[in-house]
């Protein structure tokens, strides 16, 4: 069984936030999120990286994070292309968006050969996250179904105070095995509580701060590749006639396909570690205060590499 390998989705635009805020330090050691969760992985036992990201943002990205990381762990890119689709289909006039998180983990098809887990690339996960993923990969194979696995965290450690996020709300079995996952692609703090709305603000369903969500924390088998790679037809047929410009083809919906046809299971490892993101230009405080804080509780060095 070879060892898993750490995939981290660096390809979004950054378009709440203004910018590439992937290579944006939150230290005055100079550390981006990425690191962290790079170092955290390389704890855990990762010793082999995947960067998504986009063509046109290649030599930045490798400036600021590949070259560095290099060092440590064994780096290769996968781009992400608008143009990366079957044949047949066509990219609308004036589309800019990327087409989501499972076209995203498609770009890597041609470099997968075994487990693998994914991350965002802007999104801090926690060093607890990464042990349990890695111990999940390397104790599960595929069997009469596909066994996947995903890290869960209470909502309430995942919302900024500085406007909306997208989570992917989770059901499960008396097993702690995922039945549903459902992308709210707008939830925030709301009147004392949390709630998500799908039309625009005009009505909000409020979820428990408690509610198990998904923030794009899995482990997979290969077989997950050529399950989105047959699937992203049928995706452009409905998602072209219906929001050409905007549809994207969403990992939880490839999974929760797979498990409604009971095809696949996956397993939730819960974590409770708080979720730091920087969404927003105003999360940034927050997130920078956090990780000093992290520092002078030595759950990280103050310089990261060193000594490695």
């Amino acid at each position: 069984m070879n060892k898993p390998v750490l995939v981290i989705m660096a390809a979004g635009m950054g378009s709440r936030y203004g910018g590439l805020k992937q290579i944006d330090p939150v230290d005055g050691e100079g550390h981006i999120i990425m690191d962290f969760s790079m170092f955290d992985a390389k704890r855990a036992g990762f010793e082999k990286v995947i960067f998504i990201i986009k063509k046109e943002n290649e030599a930045d990205f490798k400036e600021a994070v590949g070259d560095r990381m290099g060092k440590y762990m064994e780096v290769s890119y996968a781009f992400q292309e608008l143009s990366n689709i079957p044949e047949g289909y066509e990219v609308p006039e004036g589309r800019v968006k990327p087409w989501g998180t499972a076209h995203a983990v498609l770009s890597c098809i041609d470099q997968i050969d075994g487990p693998f887990a994914v991350i965002n690339a802007d999104d801090y996960y926690g060093v607890e996250a990464f042990k349990l993923i890695y111990d999940y990969l390397s104790t599960h194979q595929d069997d009469d179904k596909y066994r996947y696995t995903m890290v869960g965290y209470h909502l309430g450690n995942t919302v900024t105070d500085n406007g909306h996020v997208a989570r992917g709300i989770c059901e499960m079995n008396e097993a702690g095995e995922l039945l549903s996952i459902r992308e709210r692609t707008r939830i925030e703090k709301r009147d004392g509580g949390i709630a998500f709305t799908e039309d625009d603000g005009e009505t909000w369903t409020f979820v428990p701060a408690d509610t198990t969500v998904s923030m794009n924390m899995w482990g997979f088998s290969k077989s997950i590749l050529e399950e989105i790679k047959k699937g992203f037809p049928a995706f452009l047929d409905k998602g072209l006639k219906e929001n050409p410009m905007k549809c994207e083809y969403f990992l939880p919906a490839v999974v929760s396909s797979l498990v409604e046809e009971d095809r696949a299971s996956v397993a939730v490892l819960k974590s409770a570690d708080k979720w730091y993101g920087v969404t927003y230009k105003e999360d940034k405080p927050v997130v920078e205060a956090a990780v000093k804080r992290m520092k002078e509780e030595g759950v990280y060095p103050t310089h990261l590499w060193e000594g490695k």
